[in-house]
């Protein structure tokens, strides 16, 4: 099984087509709250669509509880753009884990810290002057990727 983690994702929109994807792909979904929004917002629902319903997702109060949960992933990659390897590079195993930041200022640097250069996993931009993809689309590559590699 793969694990998609959001850490305190703000745009309800985002996460509801991050679950979509993760109902279709069989994937976990963990939110790291607080969330951005109520888990009840109708944008929310409207882009998870009536998949939302098959979708395995854990919540989780903080990133400590998450960390402590029986139902998490083996091991975890940050998905970032301060990341040095590609996406295309990592050698992905079922109980992984794919980690995504909030939408306005991505993942805290403790968190950077605590899971390790080598577990930062970048998604290459062609277009250098460009921050980076929007986090669903970000979700969805990589997600597929794992999907991939796992022959799913």
């Amino acid at each position: 099984m793969l694990h998609v983690v959001l850490f305190q994702p703000e745009i309800p929109q985002n996460t509801g087509n991050i679950g979509r994807t993760c109902a279709i792909t069989e994937s976990r979904l963990h939110l790291i709250h607080p969330l951005g929004f109520e888990i009840r917002d109708k944008h929310l629902r409207r882009s998870g669509m009536d998949y939302w319903h098959n979708l395995d997702i854990r919540h989780h109060d903080n990133w400590e509880a998450f960390r402590e949960s029986p139902d998490g992933p083996d091991r975890l990659f940050l998905m970032t753009t301060k990341g040095a390897t590609s996406y295309w590079d990592v050698e992905y195993r079922e109980g992984d884990g794919l980690v995504f930041g909030r939408e306005g200022s991505g993942l805290p640097d403790w968190l950077h810290e605590e899971v390790g250069e080598n577990r930062r996993v970048l998604i290459p931009l062609y277009n250098k002057t460009l921050r980076s993809l929007n986090l669903a689309t970000s979700a969805g590559i990589a997600i597929y990727e794992v999907m991939r590699q796992l022959k799913r």
